[in-house]
């Protein structure tokens, strides 16, 4: 390298240290990223997961298809919905989409 490359890299430079206002503007991105995504996806994630927990007989629920039916019998990871008078459908609980309303059996 020549002495004047030597001598500009030795300067010492004003206005601070840019990496660390770099960093420290990554990390106000990443502040405001998480509010704004993350965290309120996780309380939908959470809010979804227990609504599907406490699904019983005679909910009107709607699928992830856009099937509505009345939960019959529930398992652990399915549930029948009768969606018609002779017509029953197995669906897995996750593709829920919705619980139209809590009615229990008469």
């Amino acid at each position: 390298m020549s002495e004047a490359m030597l001598a500009f890299l030795a300067v010492p430079r004003e206005g601070g240290n840019s990496s660390t206002i770099f960093l420290m503007q990554m990390v106000a991105i990443g502040v405001i990223f998480y509010f704004l995504l993350i965290r309120p996806q996780r309380k939908e994630q959470q809010r979804h997961r227990s609504m599907i927990e406490e699904l019983k007989k005679g909910d009107e629920v709607i699928t992830a298809g856009g099937i509505i039916g009345t939960v019959v019998y529930a398992e652990d990871d399915r549930l029948t919905i009768k969606t018609d008078e002779n017509t029953r459908l197995v669906v897995q609980r996750g593709r829920i989409a919705q619980v139209l309303s809590d009615r229990s059996p008469q």
